[in-house]
């Protein structure tokens, strides 16, 4: 399978298992995350993100991974970048979550499995379970 197409996969899982979170921190006013980006608050974004995952994912398995940007141009809505870590059942994912005012994309930037020689498919399933695994019961 094509390194771009792998990507793509993880991609989409991700991005669809954190719906729920962008959608949350959406809910946060656009200059408030880029007051607390441009004045270096990490422990502040930290908190922010941390309150917009606990509803959805168990504690610590998605955090802030403390690098965020924006972009606020004249002409356009704002978007706000936050550089994002999922660990769970020896997966790791390291991942920039990318929010504007309608749309939310995920951009993988690696994937780590404690074993080192899983085939793709194996990789897309175990990275799957340990979502699945994360997530806090639905009520």
């Amino acid at each position: 399978m094509p390194r771009s197409l792998r990507r793509l996969d993880r991609e989409r899982i991700m991005a669809d298992a954190l719906i729920d979170v962008a959608s949350e921190l959406r809910l946060t006013d656009v200059a408030e995350l880029i007051n607390l980006i441009r004045n270096d608050e990490a422990a502040n974004l930290a908190d922010l993100v941390n309150s917009s995952t606990e509803l959805f994912f168990k504690g610590g398995t998605l955090r802030y991974a403390l690098s965020a940007s924006y972009s606020a141009p004249w002409n356009a809505t704002p978007v706000v970048s936050l550089d994002m870590e999922f660990r769970h059942e020896k997966v790791s994912a390291f991942f920039r979550l990318t929010i504007g005012e309608k749309r939310a994309r995920i951009e993988i930037t690696d994937v780590l499995f404690d074993e080192r020689e899983l085939d793709e498919e194996t990789q897309i399933e175990r990275l799957v379970a340990a979502i699945e695994s994360a997530r806090m019961p639905r009520i």
